[in-house]
């Protein structure tokens, strides 16, 4: 089996640069995912986003979340369980507007500290998205400008705890799916394991490293490069020991944005036919919120036919 890609985003900038970035096409396009090393954001930062989301998971969420547990009979459950993940999470958003400020029982360090990791994360992501532009022969900020719809991009944060499951060959962590959105920024738990992605039919681990941040692409990254990079079936399995971390950042497009592959892209095709459909993003979501934990396939084919009954008119972008 070939090794989980890992990228050194150091040496973009070095004699590796050439490398750096296939290293990066091939990610993209045979894995959906991969593992950048030296960043740029501070190791420091990243120490307290940890302590600080840990010590937030003790005091204010893990009663709740053994108290739905115990609700749900869920120790006890004999079959496996289809409709609920074993986790326990909540919601940050940042872009257009954060809602930080109005999170109940976040200890006032904790926003301060969450604020300043999105907005590395948010630069990190605008990095990503042009190193991506080069390596597809797009224009510098073609994504960027794709997402931006008529307010900008939505950016947020689901912060998630896995706690030791008693029956995790019953229950999943998180249940199989794509990611509907663009680029995705996961900080996960270095110690306990548990996200796997499927690839060439197979569950493959994503292993845990320090510090580190895992890249991930979505549906909509999918549709723009007309099937060139593709969004990657993933989950997280439950362990029976330690409580596992993951701070998944979703860099997505704004409501409004109009989605559709990039036509300097269909120019290089032979056939120059677009395999995806093209919509507006947040129709996209309506729909994906019932269906996320289905295939992709027939979401697009959904959205190709509202889109023959619908007239798309692509709204101004900046």
């Amino acid at each position: 089996m070939e090794a989980f890609p890992v990228v050194d985003l150091s040496q973009i900038n070095g004699e590796k640069r050439e490398a750096t970035m296939e290293k990066i096409n091939d990610a993209c396009e045979n894995w959906g995912f991969f593992e950048l090393v030296n960043h740029g954001i501070s190791h420091e930062l990243m120490d307290t986003v940890e302590k600080l989301t840990k010590e937030h998971y003790k005091k204010c969420m893990e009663q709740r979340f053994k108290e739905m547990v115990a609700s749900k009979g869920l120790e006890a459950v004999q079959s496996e369980i289809h409709d609920l993940d074993w986790e326990s999470t909540f919601f940050l958003r940042h872009l257009p507007v954060s809602n930080i400020s109005q999170i109940p029982d976040l200890d006032e360090d904790y926003r301060k500290v969450m604020k300043e990791f999105a907005v590395e994360l948010e630069k990190l992501a605008e990095q990503l998205l042009d190193l991506l532009c080069e390596n597809l022969g797009l224009e510098k900020g073609y994504l960027k400008k794709a997402f931006y719809g008529s307010k900008g991009p939505n950016f947020g944060t689901k912060v998630s705890n896995y706690p030791p499951c008693p029956k995790p060959d019953l229950i999943k962590g998180l249940r199989a799916h794509t990611d509907a959105g663009g680029i995705i920024l996961l900080f996960q738990d270095d110690k306990v394991s548990g996200l796997q992605l499927l690839k060439d039919g197979q569950w493959i681990d994503v292993p845990p490293m320090h510090h580190s941040i895992v890249i991930n692409l979505g549906d909509q990254l999918e549709v723009i490069t007309n099937g060139k990079y593709k969004s990657v079936m993933h989950r997280v399995i439950a362990q029976p020991d330690g409580t596992r971390l993951s701070i998944a950042s979703f860099y997505n497009p704004g409501d409004d944005a109009f989605i559709c592959p990039a036509p300097a892209l269909l120019e290089k095709e032979t056939e120059k036919i677009s395999a995806y459909p093209k919509f507006v993003f947040d129709d996209y979501m309506k729909l994906y919120s019932g269906l996320k934990f289905q295939a992709k396939e027939p979401r697009f084919e959904a959205m190709k036919a509202m889109e023959s009954t619908v007239n798309l008119d692509p709204v101004a972008t900046v």
